[in-house]
């Protein structure tokens, strides 16, 4: 047999310290050799900023408040409306998801959407007098996030479409999202062909009438979202790309009064086999959920909490607590995954959609322990998925009680970013993602993982640090 340990403790011991002087001090005390790293955690931004951020004696009670606003936070679903009812949208404006974007900026994917919307409206015969009134700024665009909304995706959002409507009942806040067209060839990945208009047009005649109906019959007891935005957890999804228990609960809870409603036998079947064939369908309710956490935690002086993480499909935006609806952008990154069918990197466009909101909120890609399996549909391995949710741990405020991953013995969801913790550790939020295709017309190629670009971080910690100045 060879000598125990390897022989490791058959020689002096080798000693390499790194950061805290006074063990190395120790250890030289005892006649140990010590070699000192000079080694410090890989860092970025300011350090006058950071210093003047750790000292802000308002950002402790500040984030509290702003974390204590996001945890109590709830979300009621009160009514299914066409977007120009409760968006008051002129008639010549679509929404986008992500920061401020132009037509001249917009990627493919986008441009395909927002085209489709455009011959959707009736604004336009066909693609090419779509990109015409686009190109001569006929249409107005929007974020969606200026409007309480929320878009996965290109996001695109017009006058016709029909959106969830919910309602925070603990700090009054709305907010809403248009209704989810399935997988695959999709106007939200930047499809626009005669089946995509096909689909959206039964949305507007059909499935958006029938939900209505159907939701005005619970209004004595309307369907509680974030309880099943917890409840999924324990079933295996994650809340952002992993949706199957999601959407099998929120049919659960429709389909009794969806049968009752006043209409053709067909078109009742109709909507029970779309939700109940689309795996996503939860995702546009879980989306505006998550919104109204965030948009409870906005403008609170001194906060460093990120409230919003969107992307447009070629910029990245980030925003903040305590600098309100202020953007901090930078160029969106390519996310890396796996791929659908003959699909490969130099088809994906970069990262795209509003339902990074999830990642804010604590859930997707920061509660990839929750759903293991995730791993199948983004890449990566189980280990990874645990890691994941460990390491976003360090970067926030809380843990969520309301959203428990049971690997992790029930622990709550790691939840409300810190800019400061982003810029001290190095580390970058994770998120787990759909791919569009980068040419207008694609649809999805793929899913996986992607952060957000540090720029973004190091802006809104200038501008943090900056607003602490202000305020002395």
């Amino acid at each position: 047999m060879g000598e125990p340990l390897g022989g490791l403790l058959s020689a002096p011991p080798a000693i390499v310290a790194a950061g805290v002087e006074a063990f190395s001090a120790a250890a030289r005390g005892q006649g140990a050799a010590v070699t000192d790293v000079a080694w410090r955690p890989p860092a970025f931004g300011d350090p006058a900023d950071l210093t003047q951020l750790a000292l802000d004696p308002r950002r402790a009670a500040a984030n509290r408040t702003a974390v204590e606003r996001v945890l109590a936070a709830g979300s009621l679903l009160t009514d299914v409306r066409p977007a120009r009812e409760v968006l008051g949208l002129p008639d010549r404006m679509l929404l986008h998801a992500g920061p401020p974007l132009t037509w001249e900026a917009a990627s493919g994917p986008m441009r395909g959407a927002l085209l489709g919307a455009c011959i959707f409206e009736g604004w336009a015969s066909g693609p090419a007098d779509a990109e015409r009134i686009l190109a001569a700024g006929e249409i107005a665009l929007e974020p969606c996030h200026h409007y309480r909304a929320v878009g996965p995706m290109a996001g695109v959002t017009s006058p016709s479409m029909w959106l969830w409507c919910l309602a925070d009942p603990v700090h009054g806040g709305q907010a809403f999202s248009t209704l989810n067209e399935g997988l695959g060839k999709v106007l939200r990945y930047g499809a626009f062909d005669a089946e995509v208009q096909a689909r959206l047009g039964w949305m507007r005649d059909v499935l958006g009438p029938v939900l209505q109906r159907a939701v005005a019959r619970r209004a004595g007891d309307p369907v509680d979202v974030r309880a099943i935005l917890a409840q999924m957890l324990q079933m295996g999804d994650e809340g952002h790309n992993r949706n199957r228990a999601g959407s099998l609960l929120t049919l659960r809870e429709l389909s009794p009064s969806i049968v009752e409603v006043d209409a053709p036998a067909a078109d009742i079947a109709a909507v029970l086999r779309f939700i109940g064939g689309n795996e996503h369908f939860f995702l546009n309710l879980g989306m505006p959920t998550a919104k109204l956490a965030m948009d409870a935690a906005r403008d609170v002086p001194g906060a460093t909490m990120v409230t919003v993480l969107a992307r447009n499909g070629t910029d990245f935006g980030v925003q903040t607590a305590g600098t309100g609806d202020r953007w901090f952008t930078a160029p969106a990154d390519t996310p890396v995954g796996l791929f659908l069918g003959g699909y490969g990197p130099d088809d994906a466009n970069p990262d795209i959609g509003d339902s990074a909101i999830m990642e804010t909120y604590g859930v997707g890609g920061f509660a990839m322990a929750a759903a293991p399996a995730i791993v199948r549909f983004v890449g990566g391995t189980v280990p990874d998925a645990l890691a994941t949710t460990e390491r976003m741990y360090q970067l926030t405020l809380a843990e969520n009680p309301a959203m428990q991953i049971p690997v992790l013995g029930f622990r709550g969801a790691p939840t409300g970013i810190d800019v400061v913790q982003v810029a001290r550790t190095g580390w970058l939020p994770q998120i787990n993602t759909g791919m569009a295709g980068r040419v207008a017309g694609t649809g999805q190629v793929g899913a996986g993982l992607v952060q957000p670009p540090q720029r973004c971080f190091e802006q809104a910690l200038a501008a943090l640090a900056a607003e602490s100045r202000a305020a002395r």
